[in-house]
């Protein structure tokens, strides 16, 4: 039952707290209703689970390996178990559609399973010696308190890919998630407990005054990490704060990504992964497709294709299953993905499909063509439901349109041509490339971006340095 999985209050050091003079409600974004109401923590319990993780952090480094992978393998179970019941919850505070909650929480749990295995593989190394009588060894070692900072678009998901590699590699942690969608990580830290972490290994804290929460935890000596998905905005503060503690920062910030469609690609296949891409979440992801580049001789066969696969959309209740578009998490998303179809609009921009906000909660699956560079899309993240298209015309001209942007987080195109495909992946700069995919996250390749979109990689055998440092011990008079 769900009620069994919510909570709402803060968890530290093994216990649900009473900290906070103050409350805050979850709404469900589908209708505004109140679905729980939280006890904030607020600065207080930011301050006693920086404590709580630093006491609990030395215990559990010197753990084995073994010994933590074998928690974690249980929570990974107790995912897996609790799916539907953590998907409605998902569901509930996100909007987003069930089946996709649903698929959230095995993607959650495939980064607790993966951690599990890879925290027993922490190789060091022996470097052959420059002298006769020295021995040089490299081990690697939990950096210490890890604070991971999440966001409401992937409320399960973002946090097992920073905990995960965190837990395994022997850091204890403090998760804070966003206010608007607190439920699902509150959840998270019951199966944690159920699991047999020690207490204060996981923590974690709820509160609306995010800012200053995140202040305290950037700057605390006792927190040796940040790890944050969100705003590049949000991200330059965070560093800036976390800048007199030289913590090491792994972020990961927004996004602007092209869809490039050459003139020689599979276009239903091209289609296909538009739809999957771009629509996902209502177009709610960091790696959603932002910009689709059309070379001019396939532009109109793929915009046709096109609408008519995103007319098939139902928009609604994300609790319904035969509902592919669910609700904006708030109505500043609503209004603000209203202001870049206006815009678009006024600069030539042609509507082909949607175009309006259905409500203060829905805005109808959009395709905008004739597409230019001074619309704002092109600059900036839609984080919404809406298509926009634009014509190349040769290869350079695609990258370069692809490239002329801050952010390098994801990027994807279509063509059968195996030389085009080497030499296009390769100049796009971007941290991931979907080559002939639209779907590109996975537990075993590292997600990550570069320029403006962020640093550090999660997932995969390259997501657990992150948390890792590197000790050099040389054995010297060996005679």
């Amino acid at each position: 039952m769900i009620q069994d999985l919510l909570f709402d209050r803060s968890y530290v050091n093994g216990k649900w707290t009473n900290e906070g003079n103050s409350t805050f409600d979850v709404l469900n974004p589908v209708n505004k209703e109140k679905i729980a109401t939280i006890l904030d923590g607020g600065t207080v319990i930011t301050k006693k689970a920086i404590q709580a993780a630093n006491k609990a952090f030395k215990p559990w480094a010197k753990s084995t390996a073994k010994y933590r992978s074998t928690i974690l393998e249980k929570l990974n179970e107790l995912l897996i178990q609790n799916t539907d019941v953590l998907a409605e919850i998902m569901t509930l505070e996100s909007g987003k559609p069930i089946n996709e909650s649903k698929g959230e929480v095995t993607y959650a749990a495939s980064f607790i399973k993966w951690f599990a295995e890879e925290g027993k593989r922490v190789y060091g190394d022996v470097i052959p010696s420059h002298t006769e009588d020295r021995r040089i060894v490299v081990i690697k070692q939990p950096i210490g308190v890890i604070a991971a900072i999440t966001p409401w678009n992937f409320p399960l998901a973002m946090i097992t890919r920073k905990v995960g590699p965190a837990l395994a590699a022997g850091c204890s942690v403090i998760v804070r998630p966003t206010y608007e969608t607190p439920l699902s990580a509150l959840a998270l830290a019951h199966l944690a407990e159920k699991a047999g972490f020690p207490p204060g290994v996981f923590n974690v804290i709820v509160g609306k005054d995010s800012a200053t929460m995140g202040k305290i935890l950037c700057e605390s000596d006792l927190v040796k990490k940040i790890s944050f998905t969100g705003s590049t905005e949000i991200g330059r503060i965070l560093m800036k704060q976390s800048a007199s503690t030289l913590k090491k920062l792994s972020l990961e910030l927004g996004g602007n990504a092209p869809f490039i469609v050459f003139d020689d690609a599979d276009i239903d296949k091209a289609v296909e992964g538009a739809v999957v891409s771009k629509f996902r979440n209502a177009g709610q992801t960091c790696v959603c497709v932002n910009r689709m580049l059309v070379h001019e001789k396939v532009y109109d066969e793929f915009t046709l294709k096109l609408i008519k696969a995103v007319s098939k959309f139902k928009v609604g209740n994300g609790m319904d299953q035969d509902v592919n578009i669910g609700p904006m998490i708030n109505t500043k998303a609503v209004e603000k993905t209203l202001s870049f179809v206006e815009d678009a609009k006024t600069k030539g921009g042609k509507i082909l499909i949607g175009g309006n906000a259905i409500d203060d909660c829905f805005f109808e699956p959009t395709i905008i063509g004739n597409a230019s560079d001074d619309m704002i899309f092109s600059k900036e993240e839609i984080f919404g439901p809406v298509a926009a298209i634009y014509k190349f015309s040769t290869d350079q001209q695609a990258i370069q349109m692809a490239n002329d942007t801050i952010y390098g987080l994801a990027s994807y195109f279509y063509s059968q041509n195996i030389s085009r495909c080497w030499k296009v992946a390769e100049q796009l700069e971007y941290g991931m490339v979907g080559i002939n995919e639209g779907l590109i996250s996975t537990e075993v390749a590292p997600f990550g971006g570069v320029k403006a979109s962020g640093q550090g990689r999660e997932g995969s055998k390259y997501g657990i340095e992150d948390y890792l440092e590197i000790k050099y011990m040389c054995f010297g008079n060996i005679n």
